[in-house]
């Protein structure tokens, strides 16, 4: 909700309204209020290509996977639904009832990533991998306990300080989607409410690079942080624990 009635705001007042950077700082303040909201209930799984990343670690089980991406693909549907709501009449003012993927009243960008008109494919490919990477590489490190992890309590407000650095460096090539149940469910969403299916067709059916690319680029981003940074750590200290008692590292 915050991001995308940033990005509303932003298009459909013209540029009066704020710029690419208030884009930005939606969608970092959303991904802190999302942890805080979420954290302590069920880890704060608000990417799918993070949870999916997860599963193949064994740090989640398979068998909750669906309810995660359920869960993920319901809130962002109805988070395009409400700004949908939200700014119907500037929607309806701003393309006169025409709602369009492109052309100078496109309003599709506002709920679903599309690439710039220079961008290719590959380089759009290239700039969701590299975002993605960039952001669990950063999660890991704000979260690594063996190493020089945030102070406690400041997780969350990092996290989304992290996705506005991601956004304000790597935001546009594509709209930094980095996410795909941030992309697909509003992109689904615009196809019922008006825009029809020219919201998979645009950017060389562009739809399907913010789905592959991220989960790829999860995983790279691991594999960084493994290499260069986890197999280095020392050993958490064990002072605190009973003698025997193993500690518990939490996530």
């Amino acid at each position: 909700v915050f991001g995308l009635s940033s990005v509303a705001q932003v298009v459909l007042g013209r540029g009066d309204f704020g710029q690419h950077l208030s884009i930005n700082l939606g969608f970092g303040i959303g991904v802190t209020l999302g942890i805080h909201a979420a954290g302590g209930i069920s880890g704060a799984h608000l990417n799918a290509a993070i949870t999916l990343t997860h599963c193949i670690l064994g740090n989640l089980p398979w068998r909750k996977l669906p309810a995660y991406l359920i869960g993920q693909f319901l809130g962002s549907f109805t988070a395009a639904a409400t700004v949908f709501g939200l700014y119907y009449d500037a929607l309806y003012n701003y393309t006169k009832g025409n709602f369009t993927v492109t052309g100078p009243t496109a309003t599709a960008s506002i709920f679903s990533t599309y690439p710039a008109p220079c961008v290719s494919l590959l380089g759009g490919f290239f700039t969701e991998f590299m975002a993605t990477a960039m952001l669990l590489l950063g999660i890991l490190i704000i979260h690594d306990e063996k190493n020089n992890a945030a102070l406690k309590g400041t997780q969350a407000l990092l996290t989304g300080i992290l996705v506005l650095g991601i956004g304000l460096g790597m935001g546009m090539n594509t709209g930094y989607a980095i996410n795909p149940s941030r992309d697909l469910p509003p992109r689904v969403f615009t196809a019922i409410a008006g825009w029809g299916m020219d919201v998979f067709t645009a950017g060389h059916y562009w739809w399907w690079v913010p789905l592959t690319a991220p989960i790829l680029g999860s995983l790279a981003g691991v594999f960084i942080y493994k290499l260069f940074i986890d197999f280095h750590n020392q050993p958490v200290p064990e002072s605190g624990n009973e003698k025997g008692q193993p500690a518990v590292e939490t996530s």
